[in-house]
């Protein structure tokens, strides 16, 4: 809260300086910011102030305003540049490290990102160019190619005076040792590098056995990796085991947030680069398929229900009821489709191992559909004045439930074992799926049982 208390604060400074037109002061103060911090700020002001914010900031201070960009995130930082001349884009861009810069560069109009790579020092470009050819979402688009290594043949005092000559190394807490062709070979920790005597050579001290990920790995998985065996970097090799570049903790929580993120959206069918500043047209441009896609399966639970219009027709308390029993399938579906979503997503659920995990999904299920069921039926009788219908009632959520939690676990894992991502269709189906047997089985139950009704 206090740092939420004090960005907020310098929020409404940086909004009385602009309105005032105190540029020195503004300056002064947008220079004291933490990168984090100023792009909470930019991404609070309206269009025209972050521009203005942005262009002070960059003149002056290059670095740190290029750093608060980036911490915007690739979408929003590259609609902020896509403004500017793309020869001051390409004089930002190589303030940031490359990884950073291709992710922003890559986000740009395809002729502004072209001229900006034209324009840039051929060394850094070259680097840009190399990182944008890899995949988007896997380890070679997101490492730093500026990778500090050492050679199997130093002894320790001479690896010790090459990290010492060595600038802007993205991570020395882990020392990755090569062969003479760049073959990743072992690791050495800072700390035992120096607890041990100068003249020791590093085969002797490095730990061969080590975690990397090759290049095309997804950056899900990199996450994975790093959050599952506490690492604070992780080394990329290519197909060859050479190595190319680290990934460090910092991005790696990047790509943890972006995949929450978009599991999140996805999950009620929204576009994972939506945001609450994104533009209403956009908004409703993405959004719109999937509420069609939901409409055509609404139409298609309502042709269930159409199937028991007579039954309805004698019996209008059903009518009353029939949300309730598509309702809490639905809720219930939701519950299973997160757990086993995020199960899936974490490594921790596939479809080998996924029959405890379904057991135990319909056992809750059941023991919900009885729980709420019986509620449900002792409402339904004190209100309406039958057993039956309440009874009938709790039988209908009973089955519902089960369905819901089946089928919240079943179609996610069916999903991704054809290699589609479960959180982006599983809920239309599911939803369906629930509205259908909601109605059938409680329409169905009171049409078999109609004569006691």
């Amino acid at each position: 809260m206090a740092v939420q208390r004090r960005i907020d604060l310098a929020l409404d400074s940086v909004k009385r300086l602009q309105r005032i037109g105190a540029t020195a002061n503004l300056l002064n103060l947008l220079q004291k910011q933490h990168p984090a911090d100023l792009a909470q700020i930019f991404s609070e002001l309206n269009d025209r102030d972050r521009e203005a914010a942005f262009s002070m900031l960059a003149d002056r201070n290059g670095r740190l305003a290029m750093e608060a960009v980036s911490e915007l995130g690739p979408e929003a930082g590259s609609a902020l540049l896509a403004t500017r001349p793309a020869d001051e884009i390409a004089r930002l861009a190589q303030e940031i490290p490359s990884d950073d810069a291709a992710a922003l560069i890559d986000n740009l109009p395809e002729d502004l990102s072209s001229s900006v790579l034209d324009l840039m020092r051929p060394k850094e470009s070259g680097v840009v160019e190399n990182l944008l050819e890899y995949p988007e979402q896997t380890a070679g688009r997101i490492m730093n190619p500026n990778v500090f290594a050492l050679s199997e043949d130093m002894t320790v005092g001479e690896a010790i005076g090459e990290l010492q000559a060595s600038r802007d190394v993205e991570m020395v807490f882990y020392l990755y040792v090569v062969d003479a062709r760049r073959h990743l070979v072992g690791v050495v920790s800072l700390r035992r590098l120096l607890l041990v005597s100068p003249e020791t050579p590093l085969k002797r001290i490095m730990t061969a056995e080590l975690m990397s990920a090759r290049v095309d790995t997804d950056q899900e998985e990199v996450a994975r990796q790093v959050a599952s065996y506490n690492l604070l970097a992780i080394p990329v090799v290519d197909e060859e085991n050479k190595l190319v570049g680290l990934i460090t903790v910092d991005d790696v929580i990047d790509v943890i947030k972006d995949e929450a993120t978009e599991d999140i959206y996805r999950l009620a069918g929204v576009s994972g680069d939506e945001s609450v500043n994104t533009p209403a047209p956009e908004s409703l441009r993405k959004r719109l398929p999937w509420l069609g896609i939901n409409l055509g399966t609404a139409f298609l639970a309502s042709s269930v229900v159409a199937l028991f219009e007579r039954t309805i027709d004698q019996v209008t308390a059903l009518a009353v009821f029939m949300p309730i029993v598509a309702g809490m399938g639905g809720n219930a579906a939701t519950q299973t489709l997160t757990v086993i979503v995020r199960g899936i997503a974490l490594g921790e659920l596939n479809w080998t191992n996924s029959r405890k995990a379904l057991a135990k999904e319909a056992m809750v299920g059941i023991g919900n559909g009885v729980v709420l069921g019986v509620v449900a039926a002792l409402v339904a009788w004190l209100t309406r004045g039958s057993p039956v219908l309440g009874l009938l009632l709790c039988a209908a959520m009973i089955i519902n439930m089960f369905v819901a939690a089946t089928a919240g676990t079943l179609i996610p894992l069916g999903l991704r074992a054809v290699n589609i991502d479960p959180a982006l269709a599983s809920s239309v189906f599911i939803t369906t799926m629930t509205d259908i047997f909601g109605f059938a089985s409680f329409l169905g139950l009171a049409t078999l049982f109609l004569k006691y009704l």
